[in-house]
Parts: structure tokens; sequence; C-alpha cells
């Protein structure tokens, strides 16, 4: 008797101390290795998410044209499946070209993959609808995984995030983009917006106000090199 006590105490003297063990996040310091801002001192990088907004991107395109500014256009397979010309009049007008996946998945939630096929897939096609090599890899959602980076990467591809987010995509009003575009805007930034009718208004004001403030507009290749 007094034996299984003394075993019964050990087992639970076990237990308490694995539950009490340090535990290891998968993905430490896998920030590290992903870009939530460029290194650029008088540039910031204006990210559009394009998964719908077909019209909206034109726009978008002869705004930037007019105040002599470029961007990224990270772009949905699913979505440049239908609009290869548009992809390649990105490409053409001296725009960076990045990956959004094919279908908008919650990357963190695939495998490798999974995240390998879904991140090989978009690039893939959109290298051949611009004629150029895309490097650069935004997940949907800004959702990632230790499994998603190192896919990329594979790929020879880096994962991008940002550092100001205008929302737009929820919060459909100009004047608020606006805002969230410029307030407290410094060299390095990577400002996320997406084709919408809002943000389309909103553009000259946000390009005009960088340049009151001596800001370029460049890609996000170019401010994270």
């Amino acid at each position: 008797m007094a034996l299984t006590n003394v075993f019964l105490l050990l087992v639970v003297a076990i237990i308490g101390a694995v539950c009490f063990l340090p535990t290891v996040a998968p993905a430490a310091g896998i920030e590290k290795r992903v870009h939530y801002r460029g290194k650029s001192e008088d540039g910031v990088s204006l990210m559009f998410n394009v998964y719908w907004g077909t019209d909206e991107v034109k726009k978008i395109l002869d705004i930037l044209d007019e105040h002599q500014s470029k961007a990224t256009f990270f772009i949905g397979g699913s979505w440049a499946d239908d609009n290869v010309p548009l992809v390649k009049e990105i490409a053409d007008r001296g725009h960076e070209i990045g990956s959004h996946g094919y279908f908008h998945k919650d990357q963190d939630k695939l495998s490798f993959e999974g995240n390998y096929k879904e991140i090989q897939t978009s690039a893939d096609f959109l290298a051949r609808a611009s004629g150029k090599e895309i490097k650069l890899f935004a997940p949907p959602s800004g959702a990632y995984s230790e499994q998603t980076v190192d896919a990329a990467e594979s790929l020879s591809m880096q994962t991008v995030l940002w550092s100001k987010d205008t929302i737009d995509w929820r919060d459909k009003d100009a004047d608020v983009c606006y805002r969230r575009a410029t307030e407290n805007v410094e060299g390095g930034d990577l400002i996320l917006m997406h084709p919408m009718a809002h943000t389309v208004e909103a553009l000259p004001r946000v390009l005009k106000s960088y340049a009151e403030k001596g800001l370029r507009t460049i890609t996000v290749g170019e401010n994270i090199a």
C-alpha cells in the first residue's frame, strides 16, 4: 500500500513538472523573416491586394501615372486568370507584381505542401501573364505560419505584410482611408490598400500628402532591398 502511494506521488510530481516546462512556439523568431516595413529613409510603398475591383484597378493605374508614382500589386491568381491583359498592363506601366495566393486561403492553416502549391501556382501564373519574375508574397488576411514562410523562401520569394493598414475593405470612407494612409507616415512604411471606390477617391490626396512631406512612392521590392 505504501509503495502504491509513493508511486502515485511520483507520477503526480512528474506530470506537474512536465506541465510547467517552458513551451517553444514553432514559429519563434519567424517575424524576423517577414517584412513588416521597408528600409528606405524617404520612400513609402502602397500595397494593393487584388482579388476584385477591376475597374478600380484601372483608375488606380491612371492616378499613379498622373503623380509619377509606383506601387506594388499583390494579385490573387483567380482574379488574374480573368484579367490577364490588365496584369500585363500593370507590369508594363512599371509597377511591381507580387503573389497574393491563388484562392485567398488561410495560409496559416495549410501544411508546407499546401502553402507551396498555393504560392507556386499563383506566382507561376502571374509570371506568365506579366512577363516578370515574381519575388514577393503577401499572405491573404496577413495569416501565415512557419510553413508559409518556408514555402515562400523555397520558391525564392520573400513574405511581406504591412506597417499601416487602411482597412479600406471594411471602412468604406475616403477620409478615413486618407487619414490611415498618411497619419505619422515615414520612410519605410508599407501601406495596405485594396481597389475600392473610396480608396480611388482618396488616392490623389494621399499621393499629394506624401509629396508634400518629401516622400517618394516606391515599390515594396525597392523599399525592402
